[in-house]
């Protein structure tokens, strides 16, 4: 299964993106969903809330699940754990997001399969934020 792991690989899905979807982001500014998310949402991407416990975060709308969103996905973050994220998986490839970048600690090949077998870009335990920080020099 091919996985986005190379400097440049990475850089593409990155430079590629203007919308990512953070699943699991919280509302709570100390958890590292947020600081991720607010960090991404500083670099002007727009961020779109996926927690069906929130309403809205960092002044977007959020979402119950990605299939509510009702516009295009470029990369869906996730923060969720490795046990629970084949639905995530699932819904990127139904929803036609380009990219599935599971956070840091977050891996489970079978999503993993899924998603690139759908023709998705698959990055896995690794920080968005970090490799956005250290590839743009922004960090």
């Amino acid at each position: 299964m091919p996985r986005i792991e190379t400097d440049d690989e990475l850089r593409q899905v990155i430079s590629g993106a203007r919308t990512i979807a953070v699943v699991g982001l919280s509302p709570k500014e100390h958890r590292d969903s947020f600081r991720v998310a607010k960090y991404l949402q500083d670099q002007g991407y727009r961020i779109v809330p996926v927690n069906p416990n929130a309403r809205e975060v960092l002044g977007e709308t959020a979402y119950e699940r990605l299939e509510d969103v009702p516009y295009p996905i470029d990369i869906v973050d996730v923060f969720r754990r490795p046990d629970a994220v084949e639905e995530i998986a699932r819904g990127a490839v139904a929803v036609g997001a380009r990219a599935i970048w599971f956070q840091i600690g977050v891996v489970n090949e079978s999503a993993a399969a899924m998603a690139s077998d759908a023709g998705l870009d698959v990055v896995m335990d690794r920080c968005l934020m970090v490799d956005h920080g250290r590839l743009t020099s922004q960090g």
